[in-house]
Order: structure tokens, then sequence, then C-alpha cells
């Protein structure tokens, strides 16, 4: 799937379309996105700020699509955990960047080539357009190659045998 394909089907989807979520970009290499959340009379909380698990829903997907993608088909990408802090309360619209560097990709061949699991972390920040900061999400991706392109194991040699008896 072409990422111009997937920001117009992310852009309907019922979750983000009926939460004011609009992907504004996302990058040909799949190295980029940008997320706006906007805030509206059904996804304000209590005190007329954004709504908190919409901000954490804007930036859900996002880390978890850019590595799969960029790490390509031998690899299994999913999320294992995350976390948002609130630093100020979102009274207008907020945003989303994101960017996947080429290091960080170098770095998960590396760490995964042996076929065992790798748990690594990725922040982004959620600010206004001005850039005041709203709120930190950190998200944990679990990297692994498939099966099917792990290194063979061996089994453990025999152990040496016994000297015989006289």
């Amino acid at each position: 799937m072409s990422p111009r394909l997937l920001r117009r089907l992310l852009n309907l989807w019922p979750p983000f379309l009926f939460s004011g979520i609009r992907v504004r970009a996302l990058s040909d290499d799949w190295r980029h996105a940008r997320v706006e959340l906007r805030l509206t009379w059904y996804n304000r909380n209590y005190v007329r700020a954004q709504f908190g698990g919409s901000l954490f829903s804007m930036t859900d997907p996002f880390w978890m699509i850019l590595v799969m993608q960029s790490l390509g088909p031998r690899y299994h990408v999913w999320d294992q955990a995350g976390s948002i802090h609130f630093v100020t309360p979102g009274r207008e619209n907020v945003f989303a960047e994101f960017h996947l560097e080429q290091a960080v990709v170098d770095e998960l061949h590396a760490v995964a080539a042996n076929g065992e699991k790798h748990l690594r972390w990725f922040d982004v920040n959620v600010t206004t357009a001005d850039g005041t900061l709203v709120a930190r999400v950190r998200k944990q991706l679990y990297v692994r190659l498939k099966p099917e392109f792990r290194p063979a194991t061996r089994p453990p040699s025999d152990p040496p045998a016994s000297p015989e008896p006289p």
C-alpha cells in the first residue's frame, strides 16, 4: 500500500474521522508523518480541553507503521507499551510530528539480526501550532525477525565420549 493511500484510509477510519484526527502528511519514504487533532465540541473534556484519549489516539499507530514499513516485510513490529504525560491543556488544534531517522532503522536491523526480540522506545511531542507543548507520548515497539528469516539454530554438540576403561 502506498503512503498516499494509507493516509487517505486513515483519514476515513472511524476512530480518527469521528475524533477530529487528520493525517496531514505521510512521506513517500515512510520516514515522516504529521497528524492534527482539531478541537471540536465532541472531543473536549469536562474542562473544555482536548480529551486525553484523543491525544493518545492521534499518536497511536504511527511509530509502528513507520518502523514496519522502513524495516520491510521480514520483521514483526508491534506496539508493546505506551504512556502519555500531559503538560498543559490543549485548548486549540494540536499536532504531532514523527521523524524516523535512518540511523534508528540501521540500529534496529543490527540488534534484531540474531533473531532475538528487541524493545525500543520512541517519543513524540504533541504541540499547538505555535509550538506550545501539550503532551509527551512514548511508545515501546517490539521488533523481531520473522521465524523464517531468523538464523538457524544449531543443536548443542554431543558431549565428548568418555574414555574407555582400560
